[in-house]
């Protein structure tokens, strides 16, 4: 038996020997109890389930927003409500974990995130969409940190690799097969479903964690010493910046005063948040973790991985909708391959830890992931889901080689009494990437196609000849399908000759986009280099 227990609190977490640091018993380097293993697989589930339920949502956007009679520009709200609440949420569950207890803290979001799911599934309109998306985004938000809090802090170092597995399935998993899930329900049994699917597994999660948190007493009393002012500004910062990001290309950036306010609230609650944590005695978060070798450089590459992750994701759906004219289910059948590969490999990457140095898997990790954005620079409108095969089961090889050996080695020496901070940080950081990736992918796809399209009618001139004949060719070809009118038949040659060069233009700004990854990544894979070996023993818990 580990003397570990099943659960921790603020009492507790001061007492449990340090996760990296301290030297680990030769027990707790074999045993760990059943009722810790229930916790921490409980926990990962919820953190499953509420990464799945972005990606899940986004695949379903258009069938919900013609359900509710939403438009396309306030739609969008439908994810950035969630999205915004659960970026503000997790780096505040470790103070709240600690205020409530992790049981209660736990149990009750866990509770709220199914009955808030199967509320969205009942949504009338929009207002209401919108507010229920957000509520859920706090309560989803909790379940992601508070798994990774577990893992570091209930399961000794030995185990945490096995446990950092788990997490990978939500982290990297769950991103991966949502559109596939998402797709397949709202074609086959309606939107609803994609709300629906989380009851049977939530009713699991919390059956699993009702039996494995040990009740503790709630310290009500910390709630007068919080960091209140830094909680505010946080809050305030992260939201208007998630709101930027999410809204900017839509509303052309600066171009737009309300995206110009909110970048100005932004940058000065975000500033005045790092002051104050900086200065305060019990700050809301340990930003000083920074300044650790691999924590910091751990970070950056964490956060250039929520870019490529979540902007691959965001991507291929668009290139298949808008290039292919895949339809939901079919772009979900896709992106199936950057998943279940993933769900074969995980399980596999704790022995590879114990055989390798973990910043070695890392490494080829990101070199793996890179390699399959740069298979897609050089796509052609013949370029579909044969062709991307490959490189989606590349990128599904090193996707699943890097999330668990990173977040072993960013938090190796991370003391109990910092795990919370530890992991509000990370995960906070990895979703802030994503929010960035995808903001950074949607203006660039757009400049691009622009770009792009500029350049290939310099070289569409009716002076041309091969221009003429295309022209004269579609001409011909209208008129033999019904067009009596020969000038009709004529416009409308030139403008399918435009739709071509755009769709042309379109192509070339989506490989642009694939190459702007590959490069995130070869960036990530340098901050790798300066990572220190996390310890031998960080690299066993494979038995």
């Amino acid at each position: 038996m580990s003397t570990l227990q099943p659960t921790i609190n603020a009492d507790s977490a001061a007492n449990l020997p340090a996760p990296a640091s301290a030297p680990a018993a030769p027990t707790m380097s074999t045993k760990t109890s059943t009722k810790t293993w229930i916790a921490v697989i409980g926990a990962t589930l919820g953190a499953f389930m509420a990464v799945l339920n972005i990606q899940i949502v986004n695949a379903s956007l258009a069938d919900i927003q013609g359900a509710i009679g939403a438009g396309i520009d306030d739609g969008g709200w439908i994810s950035t409500s969630y999205l915004i609440a659960e970026i503000v949420v997790i780096p505040l569950s470790g103070w709240l974990a600690q205020v409530f207890s992790i049981r209660i803290y736990l149990l009750t979001n866990a509770v709220l995130f199914l009955l808030l799911s199967a509320a969205c599934a009942l949504a009338q309109d929009l207002p209401q969409m919108i507010v229920l998306r957000a509520v859920q985004g706090f309560t989803g938000g909790v379940l992601i940190p508070m798994a990774f809090t577990l893992i570091i802090t209930l399961l000794p170092r030995a185990k945490q690799p096995v446990g950092l597995a788990l997490f990978a399935l939500s982290a990297t998993f769950a991103p991966a097969i949502g559109p596939t899930i998402g797709g397949y329900l709202t074609e086959n049994f309606g939107w609803q479903y994609i709300f629906y699917v989380n009851v049977v597994p939530g009713a699991i999660m919390v059956g699993m964690l009702w039996y494995a948190l040990d009740a503790k007493p709630m310290k009500l009393s910390l709630l007068a010493e919080g960091d209140w002012a830094g909680i505010i500004t946080m809050a305030i910062g992260l939201s208007a910046l998630q709101t930027v990001l999410e809204e900017g290309n839509k509303d052309d950036w600066f171009g737009s005063p309300f995206i110009v306010k909110l970048s100005v609230i932004a940058v000065v609650a975000l500033t005045m948040f790092l002051i104050i944590e900086l200065t305060v005695k019990k700050p809301l978060l340990n930003l000083r973790l920074l300044v650790r070798r691999n924590f910091g450089f751990g970070m950056l590459a964490n956060f250039l991985l929520g870019v490529a992750l979540y902007g691959s994701v965001f991507i291929l759906p668009q290139y298949l909708s808008r290039i292919q004219g895949y339809n939901s289910e079919q772009i979900g059948t896709v992106l199936a391959w950057t998943g279940l590969p993933q769900l074969m490999l995980i399980p596999l990457v704790p022995r590879l830890m114990q055989k390798f140095d973990a910043r070695i898997i890392i490494g080829i990790g990101f070199i793996l992931f890179a390699g399959s954005n740069f298979m897609n620079i050089f796509m052609t409108s013949d370029y579909a889901a044969d062709q991307l095969l490959w490189p989606n089961v590349v990128r599904a090889i090193g996707q699943a080689l890097v999330m668990a050996p990173l977040s072993a080695v960013a938090t190796a020496g991370i003391e109990a009494e910092n795990a919370g901070s530890a992991s509000g940080l990370f995960n906070m950081m990895r979703n802030l990437g994503g929010a960035v990736g995808i903001a950074l992918l949607q203006t660039v796809l757009t400049k691009r196609e622009q770009y792009h399209s500029n350049v290939l009618m310099q070289s569409v001139s009716v002076f041309e000849q091969a221009t003429r004949t295309r022209l004269e060719q579609l001409t011909q070809y209208f008129i033999n399908h019904g067009v009596l009118d020969r000038a009709d038949a004529t416009h409308r040659a030139y403008v399918a000759i435009g739709h071509i060069v755009q769709k042309q233009a379109y192509i070339l700004a989506f490989s642009d986009t694939f190459y702007l990854l590959g490069m995130a990544l070869i960036v990530a894979l340098i901050a790798v280099l300066f990572l220190k070996k996390a310890g031998h023993a960080s690299a066993g818990g494979a038995h």
